[in-house]
């Protein structure tokens, strides 16, 4: 099957996924999505042939606001639209807090498991070492990065990834940022815990988002 391309707003999309700049889909959401810190450039000014075109005038409605924080959360984990709208349709059917158990699924998924115990500086990384056959759960290799890793379940790299400079320059960094969902040691990380809304780091607005789908 050859590769299919399309077109959504204005991007470029190439096997259902995103081949553009990075850039572009930050600055769409006017936040950094992919870590690129002082690399990201022009992070204020929505993408455009010139400049800021196309800024929205007055004050967005709040259908607008839902389906930006919708999208930006969705291209923050790295998912698509359908299985995005999976995992709501899930955490609608389970009991308690749907915006906890959402957070839940798309923390737990391994690739975003791997970006979180510090073994790749970015989710997209995280999801390369995944399909590459990198990374094992309890001992099994798992190539699929929506995965949903379990508590208790351990998480580890293949010998071949422990000897890619960036991923010796990363275990060697400090885990000041570690989620207390998880324990880390040397090339392995554990799941402790199931992770609850507040472990999630990113200024995002869960309520928008399922409101969003509640239309």
């Amino acid at each position: 099957m050859g590769h299919v391309q399309r077109r959504k707003e204005g991007l470029k999309f190439i096997m259902a996924r995103y081949t553009g700049p990075k850039d572009r889909l930050s600055r769409r959401e006017n936040y950094d999505l992919f870590g690129k810190g002082a690399k990201l450039t022009r992070i204020n000014i929505p993408p455009g042939v010139h400049g800021p075109k196309g800024t929205y005038r007055g004050r967005p409605s709040e259908y607008l606001k839902q389906l930006r924080e919708k999208q930006k959360v969705k291209r923050l984990y790295g998912v698509l639209e359908k299985q995005f709208r999976g995992y709501i349709d899930k955490a609608e059917k389970t009991k308690g807090n749907t915006a906890e158990k959402l957070f839940q699924l798309l923390e737990t998924r391994l690739d975003n498991v791997v970006f979180r115990l510090g073994f790749a500086n970015s989710r997209p990384m995280a999801r390369q070492l995944v399909t590459h056959r990198h990374v094992f759960v309890d001992g099994k290799r798992v190539n699929i990065p929506s995965y949903q890793v379990r508590k208790g379940q351990t998480v580890s790299l293949s010998d071949k990834a422990l000897q890619m400079p960036d991923v010796k320059e990363l275990l060697k960094a400090k885990e000041a940022n570690l989620p207390k969902w998880l324990q880390k040691k040397a090339a392995a990380g554990k799941i402790l815990r199931l992770p609850v809304r507040d472990d999630i780091p990113e200024p995002v607005d869960d309520q928008a988002v399922i409101e969003f789908y509640s239309r």
